[in-house]
């Protein structure tokens, strides 16, 4: 099975499902903190393996909105 890879679209998903933010400072801040590459992110996407290594509650929920994704297609 391919990598699912978690975008934007992912994290804007989670944020509404009440887990994170997602204004510009505090996206940024976030990433930073896990040492993540936010313009990659923006651009591609990252993996989900890379989120999920976190164990943040944010990137978990986006993850799981990514992966239900792509089980659905």
């Amino acid at each position: 099975m391919a990598e699912v890879l978690v975008t934007l679209k992912h994290a804007r998903a989670a944020s509404l499902s009440g887990v994170g933010v997602l204004c510009a400072p505090s996206i940024r801040t976030w990433f930073a903190r896990y040492g993540l590459d936010l313009q990659t992110f923006l651009r591609e996407g990252l993996p989900a393996t890379t989120l999920e290594a976190t164990g943040d509650a944010f990137a978990l929920r986006a993850v799981a909105i990514a992966r239900a994704e792509q089980e659905a297609a």
